[in-house]
């Protein structure tokens, strides 16, 4: 029987199972589509840090509670409701606070080095949507979409949605997303390369779990590396991204999960990986 440890997050805002190696991290404020708050955003930090760093974690699975994956910030919080004490703060005291908190959300989610999957069961916008494209891949329900929505706010976008976007789906695609917030339905977000596969509304957190679970039980430290090699086919060269790779491979060869695998492949058998 398989055990499952359910993780303290200090919210019900926000909750966390370990299970098979997989963290399942879920954003659940559902009465207001999953937007972040005062005291989920903290404990989504919080959580991505812990389970990147957990020896026993081989894999992360973001996803939301109810009809929706994340709506992304408070609207209502930008009026009459806004935080009195950053209103006080100065321009620069307010670009260094934001600055510092994408760093520890979608910079952090960025930087783990396990597999990263987002289960979008609903609409996924604005920060919500960058925090989906921050992991590696993603899978969202037939009846879900995206809009990035800044403009309907008359904001132009944080959480590094521009660069993610750019990336995944090219300047062109990327710029008519942002320039006008548009909805995108599952199908078409499947066709452009946003999302990585569209499921069945029923079975998108069976699925999302299943493929976060291969990877968990993968091997750690190879998986670490071609996530390594992955990030760098967008920042060097083709010359020092190769070099790169070699090095990283030669010193897989020389692991016990190397030695397991080689031996599985020959006994004809499932191979069971340790991490070393």
């Amino acid at each position: 029987m398989t055990s499952e440890t359910k993780i303290d997050t200090g919210t019900d805002e926000l909750l966390c199972v370990i299970r098979d190696r997989v963290a399942t991290i879920t954003l659940n404020r559902p009465e207001a589509r999953n937007a972040f708050s005062d005291t989920l955003t903290p404990a989504l930090r919080s959580m991505i840090k812990a389970c990147g760093e957990n020896p026993e974690v081989g894999a992360l699975l973001l996803t939301g509670a109810g009809t929706a994956f994340c709506a992304g910030g408070n609207v209502k919080g930008m009026g009459a409701h806004r935080d009195k004490k950053k209103l006080e703060m100065a321009y620069d005291e307010k670009v260094a606070d934001l600055q510092e908190r994408q760093r520890l959300l979608t910079g952090a989610l960025a930087s783990v080095r396990k597999p990263t999957i987002a289960a979008l069961p609903g609409p996924a916008v604005g920060a919500g949507l960058a925090l989906a494209l921050a992991c590696d891949i993603r899978l969202v329900a037939q009846s879900a979409f995206i809009s990035t929505g800044y403009v309907r706010v008359a904001l132009s976008g944080d959480y590094g949605i521009a660069w993610l976007l750019t990336r995944l789906v090219g300047t062109s695609r990327a710029r008519e997303l942002m320039f006008t917030g548009d909805k995108v339905d599952a199908a078409r977000c499947e066709a452009i390369g946003l999302v990585n596969r569209v499921v069945p509304d029923d079975k998108l957190q069976t699925e999302a779990f299943a493929l976060a679970r291969s990877m968990a039980e993968g091997p750690t430290l190879a998986l670490r590396y071609i996530k390594d090699n992955l990030d760098e086919a967008l920042q060097f060269d083709f010359a020092t991204a190769r070099d790169h790779e070699a090095e990283r491979l030669v010193r897989l060869t020389t692991t016990a999960d190397h030695k397991e695998a080689v031996q599985a492949f020959i006994d004809k058998r499932k191979p069971v990986f340790r991490g070393s």
